[in-house]
């Protein structure tokens, strides 16, 4: 049965066969077609094959320059006293100012006999300032809690105390002197 489907196939098509000759040179045509088709597929594939990763790396750290300038300028300086309200800025001002002032009467006071007490204070003073900076950070990061915000204060306050504390001695320190340098009376 499939021999006659197949030969009544082709007696169907029995009259729609090509079966004339090909023209002299119809290979050459059709090479040369083949060729210049070859032409034109490669220059469409260099033409699509555009390399694009210098400019996508160029662009990437162009991007990437972007955010970190940008970054780098929102990021917050540390708070201090005086950024949470104007009460606390007169605060640090006051503070500042008596420190200054305090450690400008203890440079006067230098000697030999007070030189160790001063460079001791001087140590716990730094340690303290040290303390401040971090207190600072803190603050910026709770966003001004009140515990940081006291904590600051008392630094301050502490500062001054260690600078009195030191002035104090140094009197004692001085009335000592003067009174083992004096000539006892005897009666």
């Amino acid at each position: 049965m499939e021999k006659n489907n197949l030969n009544s196939l082709f007696d169907d098509l029995k009259n729609q066969f090509d079966i004339e000759t090909p023209q002299n040179n119809h290979e050459q045509r059709f090479l040369d077609k083949l060729k210049s088709n070859e032409i034109a597929s490669t220059e469409v594939k260099k033409i699509s094959r555009f390399n694009w990763k210098p400019f996508l790396a160029i662009a990437a750290s162009i991007i990437i320059c972007l955010g970190l300038f940008t970054t780098l300028q929102n990021e917050p300086e540390d708070l201090d006293l005086a950024s949470v309200s104007p009460e606390m800025s007169e605060t640090q001002d006051f503070f500042t100012v008596t420190i200054e002032n305090e450690l400008k009467k203890l440079n006067k006071e230098r000697s030999p006999l007070t030189e160790q007490i001063i460079t001791d204070a001087l140590v716990q003073i730094q340690l303290l300032e040290k303390d401040y900076k971090k207190l600072k950070t803190d603050l910026t990061e709770s966003g001004k809690n009140q515990r940081v915000i006291y904590a600051m204060i008392s630094n301050f306050q502490n500062r001054i105390d260690i600078l009195n504390t030191v002035l104090e001695q140094i009197e004692t320190i001085k009335e000592l002197k003067t009174n083992t340098n004096e000539p006892k009376n005897t009666i």
